[in-house]
């Protein structure tokens, strides 16, 4: 059913009891989104049996897309070799009941991943997206190692949706840590996942962190300069090849979860 049609059978008053600012809105949510015709307490329900039980709620779409793409994933890595991957992942080869698995590091947390699935310090990763970036990083198979040759985001192929992003998630988060601890504290943190100085930079403190074993990510602060009105700052660079190892959406991302590793460091 398309949504004009639905809403042909909403009282059209725009009251808001199902949750939706216009009733034109709620018939899309229900014939393009899953959500529950049954919201409206109003609506004409002849004809619509075949929507008995509304789909998903609106909310819960997400996480079934993102189910759906590690379901997708795992398809896709379980013809690869992974004795074949491991070097060009920086990986090591295991074993376990369902046979080959690759060993690595995430932001300083072991990772098994195998045909069966993926344990993240010992445990299944309690968001899939973290299952996506895994994934994806074992699908792109490899290459040659980081050149450590850093460019800002904004300079990699298609990438310029995803800058406000890294500044939202990642840099802006990054800045206001620095502001509020010692460069000390902040390298500690930094090293606590695997990260080592980086001398050459001009910052006031810069680290290379390694994300994953080909995706190093280096992370440059400058402290506030309130006499010149500059506050703190933070910029993340990458690795010129970072895209044979991660697809731009799951680098983006694994930029956010190093912002919130080292956040959580400081608890």
């Amino acid at each position: 059913m398309q949504p004009f049609e639905l809403f042909k059978k909403t009282p059209k008053t725009n009251c808001g009891r199902c949750g939706y600012p216009t009733c034109l809105a709620f018939a899309a949510a229900v014939c393009k989104g899953g959500e529950d015709w049954q919201k409206c307490p109003d609506l004409d329900s002849s004809g619509l049996e075949s929507l008995a039980g509304g789909g998903a709620a609106l909310e819960e779409l997400p996480r079934q897309r993102d189910q759906e793409l590690v379901t997708h994933l795992q398809s896709k890595i379980a013809p690869l070799s992974f004795a074949r991957l491991a070097a060009p992942l920086g990986c090591e080869i295991g074993t376990d009941t369902h046979g080959e698995v690759l060993r690595f590091s995430y932001l300083g947390q072991p990772v098994e991943l195998g045909r069966g699935g993926i344990l993240l310090a010992g445990e299944e990763p309690g968001d899939h997206r973290d299952q996506i970036l895994l994934y994806n990083y074992v699908c792109c198979q490899g290459g040659e190692p980081p050149t450590l040759e850093w460019v800002g985001l904004e300079s990699l192929p298609n990438t310029i949706s995803k800058v406000r992003t890294l500044a939202t998630y990642c840099e802006q988060p990054l800045a206001r840590l620095f502001a509020e601890h010692p460069a000390a504290a902040v390298a500690e943190f930094c090293r606590n996942l695997g990260g080592r100085p980086w001398s050459e930079a001009a910052a006031d403190l810069a680290m290379i962190i390694p994300v994953l074993p080909r995706v190093p990510l280096a992370v440059l602060f400058w402290a506030a300069a309130p006499e010149d009105g500059f506050a703190a700052q933070a910029k993340v660079l990458f690795d010129r090849r970072v895209l044979d190892f991660l697809d731009v959406e799951s680098l983006v991302f694994a930029a956010e979860r190093l912002a919130e590793r080292l956040e959580q460091q400081q608890r």
